[in-house]
Parts: C-alpha cells; sequence; structure tokens
C-alpha cells in the first residue's frame, strides 16, 4: 500500500470514531497528507531502500502526540483555558525526532488540565471517554492518547508521566506505555515541564498498541541517550529473576486492589512458571504502602540547590491573573470558574503540605532509603510484576472520590525505575486489564522483552466493540 492510503485510512477512522470518543482535539490531516505523498515520492525515487529504512525508521507512520507537548503549528494550552490562544511555533525535541525519523504527525490528543489529574476532562476540549465503554475515563494525564490508539485511530503516541500518565491511560484503555528511566528521553518543549526536583520524576515515553513498537520508538525519542538503556543486549527470559507484589500493603488512602486485576496477575504468574520454568518470587516491601505519601512528599522537596518544587498554583495562573484555589473553589459550585475541580483541589491541598515540614522530610528519607531497596532487590536481571492501578478503569468523575489511587503507579516516578504497563486481555465487563513490569534502572530492556513475551501469551490490545 502507498503511504497516502495508510494515512488516508486513519485520517478515515479518526472521522469516524472520534466524535465519540473525544481524543483528537485538532488534526493536521492536510499537512499529514502532503508528507505521505512526499514519502511515496521518496520511495519511488529511491534506488535501494536499506538506506532509507536506516535513515527513516519510522518512514510514512502515522503518529499521534498528547496536546501538552509543542507540535509545529498545533495548540499547546495543556487543558487551561487562558493558553486557549497558545500555538506551538516549534517542536518538543522528541516530536522533532519522531518527524526526522519520518513519523507522520495526524493531530495532538487531550489531557487533563496542566496534566496532573488521572481524568483527561478540561474547560478547553471536555473530556474524552473510553473506546470500551463511553461511560468510562481514559485516564490521564496521556488520556487522549490512550483512547486513540485503543480505537485504532493511530499506529503509535507520545505520552508523559510524573504520576503514572502513561501507564494509566495504557491500562485503562489495553494497550501498551513505558515509562523510561528517569533522564534518558528528553522533555523539552512541553507545558507544564517539570523544574527542580520534578525534573527526576518527569518522563517522556512511547505508547502503541504493540509491544514490538515501544523499543524502535524508545531509540528515535532518546536520540543518542539512548546508549545508557542496553537495547541491543540479549534477553534470556528464563534468566530474569521475576518478582511479584498483589497489592501496596493496604494503604488507607488507595482502593483494595479488584479481583478481576488479581486474577490477572495470577495467570502471568502461572504461565511463567509453567511454561518458562522460573520461579516468581513472592515479596512485600512495606514501604509501599506508603507510596501515595512518599510521592506527595518528594514532588514538593526542595532539589539539591535548595530550589522549591513549582507550584501548582503559579502554573493556573500562566497567560492570566494570579488563581487563588479557595476564589476559585466558590467560583466552580455556581459554574463561574474556567477550573476543572481536580485542579482547583490540588491547589488547596498543596497549601496544606507545606503546614508539616518535619513529615515529608521523613517521608522524603522513606523514599530514597525505598529506591535503594528496589534497586538491590531488582539488581541486573529482575522484574516486578505490580498492579497498574487498584481498579478497572473507573466511570466518569468518580476519581474524585478515591483521588489517590495513582499512587501504584506514581512511586515508581519517584524511584526512577523503568515500567512497561502490559495489557491482558479484557474484563467480564469487557474493560481492558494489565500489569506493571518493573526493573532496576537502566535495565528498560527487560521489561520490554516480557512485554512482547506476555502479549504473545494473553492476546495483547483487543479492537473495542470485538468482543
Amino acid at each position: 500500500v502507498t503511504c497516502v492510503e495508510v494515512v488516508e485510512a486513519y485520517v478515515e477512522r479518526i472521522r469516524e470514531v472520534n466524535p465519540l470518543i473525544n481524543a483528537v482535539v485538532k488534526d493536521r490531516f492536510e499537512e499529514a497528507l502532503q508528507e505521505a505523498r512526499q514519502v511515496d515520492k521518496l520511495l519511488s525515487e529511491s534506488p535501494g531502500n536499506d538506506y532509507l529504512e536506516e535513515k527513516f525508521p519510522l518512514l510514512g507512520v502515522p503518529i499521534t502526540i498528547k496536546e501538552a507537548f509543542s507540535v509545529h503549528g498545533m495548540p499547546n494550552t495543556s487543558g487551561l483555558v487562558n493558553r486557549r490562544n497558545v500555538i506551538a511555533t516549534s517542536d518538543a525535541t522528541v516530536v522533532s525526532r519522531l518527524k526526522q525519523a519520518g513519523a507522520i504527525p495526524l493531530g495532538v490528543t487531550n489531557c487533563s488540565e496542566l496534566c496532573m489529574w488521572y481524568e483527561s476532562s478540561n474547560r478547553v476540549y471536555g473530556r474524552t471517554n473510553n473506546p470500551y465503554d463511553l461511560q468510562r475515563i481514559v485516564g490521564g494525564s496521556s488520556g487522549g492518547e490512550g483512547g486513540v490508539l485503543a480505537a485504532a485511530c493511530s499506529v503509535i503516541g507520545v505520552g508523559s508521566d510524573i504520576g503514572g500518565s502513561i501507564r494509566m491511560p495504557a491500562f485503562f484503555n489495553g494497550v501498551f506505555g513505558h515509562k523510561p528511566t528517569t533522564g534518558v528521553v528528553p522533555n523539552d518543549g512541553q507545558f507544564p515541564n517539570a523544574r527542580g526536583v520534578r525534573t527526576s520524576f518527569l518522563c517522556t515515553g512511547p505508547m502503541c498498541r504493540y509491544a514490538e513498537d515501544l523499543e524502535p520508538m524508545l531509540r528515535v525519542m532518546a536520540g543518542p541517550g539512548v546508549n545508557k538503556l542496553k537495547l541491543n543486549e540479549k534477553v534470556s527470559l528464563e534468566k530474569i529473576k521475576f518478582h511479584c507484589m498483589d497489592h501496596d500493603g493496604g494503604s488507607i488512602f488507595v482502593s483494595p486492589v479488584d479481583k478481576e486485576i488479581l486474577q490477572a496477575q495470577k495467570k502471568v504468574v502461572e504461565h511463567l512458571e509453567g511454561k518458562l520454568g522460573v520461579q516468581v518470587r513472592r515479596v512485600a516491601i512495606h514501604k509501599m504502602k506508603y507510596s501515595f505519601q512518599i510521592w506527595s512528599a518528594m514532588m514538593s522537596s526542595k532539589d539539591s540547590d535548595g530550589q522549591e518544587a513549582q507550584l501548582f498554583t503559579d502554573l493556573l495562573g500562566d497567560h492570566g491573573k494570579p488563581v487563588w484555589p479557595l476564589w476559585e473553589l466558590m467560583k466552580w459550585l455556581i459554574g463561574m470558574s474556567s477550573h476543572t475541580l481536580p485542579a482547583i483541589a490540588l491547589g488547596l491541598t498543596e497549601k496544606l503540605m507545606k503546614l508539616n515540614p518535619g513529615g515529608n522530610a521523613k517521608l522524603v528519607s522513606m523514599g530514597k532509603s525505598l529506591q535503594e531497596e528496589m534497586e538491590a532487590l531488582l539488581g541486573p536481571d529482575g522484574v516486578l510484576l505490580y498492579p497498574s492501578h487498584p481498579t478497572i478503569a473507573p466511570r466518569h468523575h468518580s476519581p474524585i472520590c478515591m483521588p489517590f489511587n495513582f499512587a501504584y503507579t506514581a512511586i515508581f516516578n519517584v524511584l526512577g525505575l523503568p515500567v512497561t504497563q502490559c495489557p491482558l486481555g479484557l474484563s467480564s465487563e469487557g474493560l481492558p486489564l494489565g500489569i506493571q513490569l518493573v526493573a532496576a534502572s537502566y535495565n528498560d530492556h527487560l521489561t520490554l522483552a516480557v512485554a512482547r513475551y506476555l502479549e504473545q501469551a494473553f492476546g495483547g490490545w483487543i479492537l473495542p466493540g470485538k468482543v
């Protein structure tokens, strides 16, 4: 098939399903088709494709990108009403690298307001719906990306993750998402970008329907930084030391893990033991029970130079007047605020965090010790199996009742570990199940290899509406 035919097929698919899911918030179909024609011209004029394959590994591949990233000529609001007229005049580093590798962006996808909530809904673009059940959330903050991939509207996509923003949407939408080892893929060109201590927690990474696409995407996105990852090392699955944790130990802030998620994880353990002949070791890491508290404390701590973390309230005031969360809450109650309730709530709780510096320091210290414990446990050849989220995709608005469930993903951001979210079929209600695969720093190759294996064993992505 020609590149034009491929792009046309995806454009048609987006036009068919986007009115239902509201995932693509701005398209660039005309430009994409123009770029596809150039690809076809290049292919017809090129004597051998080997050179092209090496120079343009993603030649002609349609992609979508989270709206928080700068894509030349596209909006870059991050769901903030005051930024609704902001149009990107350049490309984020990862977008530029993907374009240089030959990929063709079809458009940008929805996110939560300022990328800090796990339902992708804002006052600029509205709400994105889960393709498996329109009454369910797509997760956040890269939720539009998760939904667009699940609905087969794009081949691969770009997400970012500071508390699970790649892995939660990948889980809720039954696709693959990879949070790389911290500091390998550049975060430049996204809004909001991390400052101070948070630069060690924010990760940009690939999302896709097929596990084998994670690695080529990661290679392109990481650029020269890819040398830190051992992607050329052959992985022998039988030699991996597998560990398994069913839940965080029972945090009072987080829902208990759903039975069907536990069953799916049990099936993975049985499969690995039965087919690979490995022994999956059950572990109970006590500090994981405090995941939410550790993440919160580390997110608001000072960096090594003593620089304070940027206040979320300051970000809310971008391109506008300063924001007073309490005043915004009053306005919200009468339908007058231009902010979402989760964003206002985060602004309010941020103030509370500052009231207990002693408690925060203890939690930061606990986080550092948990990091050492995890690195020691996993070592050069370990992979931990851990739930991606305690519940299957919740209904719209319900996350506000259990706001801290993202702790299951967030803890790995502050630990800096690479994690791959891998789909594991559908629940009895036809909603995606999945699992997180965690390795020690710079061992991304292990989690990617296990994800490819589990995709073959459990079927990977399943087209919504097929069952």
